[in-house]
């Protein structure tokens, strides 16, 4: 019997811990935040066990079990347009349509970072769909969560995964991102703002577990209740400052583009 045969499931997400990479990565990522492959990086460098833990608890749930049983096909699901137009408003799948393709995304997008952050399918199968999952559920997180796509949005998103699914890579993300942006912008409320999404990760439902294809037509609101989800305060409170943050900088990003 070969000694892969030996291993126990999930054993392919024990990573090993390259800092050296994690930080050259980030370096990239400060100079353009929009370079999301090297998010990617960041969290395939500093992974170490973290994905290993949560496959584990995922396969171990009733609901993550109907998941891999039924080989749910998320990104299928998301990268069906004319399904998603289908939708009602106020419904899930018409808040993902509105949120993705109206900021000029596509739920191709998340994959293309990641292979291009060196992110590679997992021999076994399980282990490769639950991998995908989480990366094509991002833009549901922010969705169900109501935060946006500016700098506080994107950075409370990962505070809020970091709650739901300790990374160590997505942890230092955040603990770089804080004190970047207040020295950035001081008026916003990083700190307040990152805090309440951890603490809105550890009160909410396990999005991991969430079986999102079963739910498009169902209304925004309901989900957000089956998710024990309330809304983010702090952030909602910062969030025309935020955009005005943001509009800025990518003005400012264009120009050097066009320089």
């Amino acid at each position: 019997m070969s000694n892969a045969l030996n291993q126990p499931k999930g054993h392919e997400l024990r990573l090993p811990i390259r800092p050296g990479e994690a930080i050259a990565a980030m370096r990239r990522l400060t100079r353009d935040k929009e370079d999301t492959a090297q998010v990617f990086r960041i969290v395939k460098a500093l992974s170490g066990n973290s994905y290993y833990r949560n496959f584990r608890r995922f396969a171990a749930s009733s609901a993550g079990k109907r998941i891999l049983l039924e080989r749910a096909d998320l990104l299928g699901t998301l990268c069906d347009r004319d399904r998603l137009k289908r939708c009602e408003s106020g419904t899930l799948g018409r808040a993902y349509l509105d949120f993705v393709y109206g900021e000029g995304l596509t739920a191709e997008g998340l994959v293309d970072a990641s292979e291009a952050g060196g992110i590679t399918d997992f021999n076994d199968p399980e282990v490769a769909r639950y991998r995908k999952r989480l990366r094509d559920s991002h833009d549901l997180f922010h969705v169900v969560t109501g935060y946006g796509r500016d700098a506080l949005g994107e950075l409370c998103v990962l505070s809020f995964c970091n709650a739901q699914f300790f990374n160590h890579g997505i942890a230092f993300i955040v603990a770089i991102g804080i004190p970047k942006m207040l020295a950035e912008c001081a008026r916003l409320p990083v700190s307040r703002a990152a805090f309440e999404a951890w603490r809105r990760g550890r009160n909410a439902a396990d999005l991991t577990t969430f079986y999102w294809e079963a739910h498009i037509d169902t209304p925004l609101e309901e989900v957000r209740w089956r998710l024990n989800l309330k809304p983010p305060v702090c952030y909602l409170g910062a969030q025309d400052l935020s955009r005005s943050f943001e509009r800025d900088f990518q003005a400012s990003r264009r120009s050097k583009l066009h320089a």
